[in-house]
């Protein structure tokens, strides 16, 4: 459940404005394709697998997240009630292209970030022994809406499991934090950090400016100047010139870039 900053008033359970169509579209293809898993295997051809750079089914980076999973229990209707109070209220937010433009590009990236761990492991021989499960289907959904909410919504309050109260934007740490339980139960590395990537993604596209300040300001700064001094060295290099001390002796006393 979820409250508005200003009030009590819940939002996304039947009193605030309708669902966007788009939410019931994305749920739509969510309980189908995972209804679908039971009658046939085609499916399994678009969920993530390691074959994305064994046998190159570079498709299953960008199908993966649309496959619902799971079995058949009562919980995908959780997971589906999440995927619709916090679809909801981001879909109003950004807008019908920019709430398919960011599922599209995080879920890509994060599919994208997942492989290369996969491929990483590989090459060093340490085996996976789960083909990303923590990212499959709806909780990739689920990982990028949640941590797009904290974002856009960062001083909503959401009652935890209807009881306690916590703000949105720490439910970007809650996320990791479950991923890491995930993590801890299935040692299914790629995935845990295919929903790192996720969420550093989100934020970095719906929030870039905070890449710029707190612990990151200095890196970036050292990173600006590190690329200047290389542009200027490699000009200097290239036009021949030389750096002289102002006031040295025989030269002028303003000094500077003189051939």
């Amino acid at each position: 459940m979820v409250y508005s900053r200003q009030g009590r008033t819940p939002i996304g359970l039947g009193s605030g404005p309708p669902a966007p169509s788009d939410v019931w579209i994305l749920l739509a293809i969510v309980f189908g394709t995972f209804s679908a898993q039971f009658f046939t295997t085609a499916l399994e051809w678009l969920r993530l697998t390691p074959a994305v750079w064994q046998r190159l089914l570079v498709w299953q980076a960008a199908t993966y997240p649309w496959i619902g999973v799971g079995g058949a229990s009562l919980w995908i209707l959780l997971e589906l009630l999440i995927l619709f109070w916090f679809a909801g209220a981001v879909r109003r937010s950004l807008g019908r292209g920019r709430f398919w433009r960011l599922l599209l590009y995080v879920t890509i990236g994060a599919g994208l970030a997942a492989i290369g761990v996969d491929v990483a492991m590989a090459l060093l021989g340490v085996d996976s022994p789960s083909d990303f499960l923590l990212m499959q289907g709806q909780r990739m959904l689920v990982t990028v809406l949640v941590a797009a909410f904290a974002v856009l919504h960062r001083n909503a309050t959401i009652l935890l499991f209807f009881v306690l109260p916590i703000q949105a934007r720490w439910f970007l740490w809650l996320e990791l934090l479950i991923a890491f339980i995930g993590f801890l139960g299935t040692k299914d590395l790629p995935g845990f950090l295919g929903i790192c990537a996720a969420v550093g993604l989100t934020v970095a596209l719906l929030q870039p400016d905070v890449w710029r300040g707190g612990p990151f300001r200095g890196l970036r700064q050292r990173w600006d100047r590190f690329r200047v001094q290389r542009r200027l060295g490699h000009r200097r290099r290239k036009a021949g010139l030389r750096l002289v001390r102002p006031g040295a002796k025989g030269e002028p006393p303003s000094g500077g870039w003189i051939h």
